[in-house]
């Protein structure tokens, strides 16, 4: 069953890409998406995997849904600002396609955890594959090319999203960025709540716990501006060796303004 939290967010979700007025297949792919109880099902063990096993932060429903808004919502400013999609420039697409392609990426990117973390990202892709290809099957039907196409960006969202690949498109790059923005308090809260030892990485649960807030939103001199307010200097950790270095291997990069607030201090500005 889903927690009030995820709900809240497939709400949020599917009032955002209403407001965006496409022809509505992208829509038809979200909502197939969070209906299914098999994904749902991946991304709470997943969520087991990371937290209770391996006592690392949130990687489960309400993870992959905040990735999902944050690259919906980066897409929409890119949009907003006459920005085209790798499928566009290409004459492969239109922007719904490359949509489509980046919520299922966002959606479905850290299922891999349910293995183990190690290659969680090939992981992943190998437990995406039959999933994207049953929900583009219901949506195009005899499309065949046009389903290839969105399979493929898709799976390069899903592998490049650690920021270790050199990626080819902007769909995929959003999907680096978004997870990276996915830093708040409120991911790191369970495993620190849970108390496990210290061990390697538990430096990433308390400079998350120090976020107080990442919003997106247009920027003044670039089409997004990443805002990041935070109690104390301890988050700085998670915005220079987390987000800035998923940001500098993104194809995405160009387009973006970094500002990191720490209370009662002055803004420090990135990008």
């Amino acid at each position: 069953m889903k927690s009030p939290k995820e709900l809240n967010i497939d709400n949020k979700l599917i009032e955002k890409l209403e407001e965006l007025n496409l022809c509505g297949y992208a829509m038809t792919g979200l909502k197939l998406l969070l209906e299914s109880k098999e994904i749902q099902s991946l991304q709470e063990y997943a969520n087991t995997v990371s937290i209770v096993r391996l006592g690392f932060n949130d990687h489960g429903p309400v993870h992959m849904r905040t990735v999902t808004k944050t690259a919906v919502i980066m897409m929409d400013l890119l949009r907003k600002a006459g920005i085209k999609t790798t499928l566009e420039t290409d004459g492969c697409g239109d922007f719904e396609d490359s949509l489509l392609a980046v919520i299922f990426s966002a959606m479905l990117h850290d299922i891999g955890m349910s293995i183990g973390r190690q290659n969680h990202e090939s992981h992943s892709m190998i437990l995406a594959y039959p999933i994207i290809d049953k929900i583009l099957d219901q949506i195009f039907h005899d499309n065949f090319k046009k389903k290839l196409i969105i399979r493929s960006v898709a799976l390069e969202g899903i592998a490049g999203h650690m920021g270790t690949l050199s990626l080819t498109t902007l769909e995929a790059g959003i999907i680096q960025v978004a997870d990276g923005c996915d830093m708040t308090k409120g991911r790191a809260r369970i495993p620190i709540a849970m108390g496990h030892s210290p061990r390697v990485g538990h430096i990433h649960q308390y400079s998350a716990n120090s976020i107080e807030k990442v919003k997106v939103v247009s920027g003044s001199e670039k089409p997004i501006r990443i805002d990041i307010n935070m109690s104390s200097e301890t988050g700085l950790f998670q915005v220079e060796e987390v987000l800035m270095h998923k940001i500098s291997a993104s194809t995405a990069k160009q387009y973006i303004e970094l500002y990191a607030n720490v209370r009662d201090e002055e803004t420090r500005r990135y990008l």
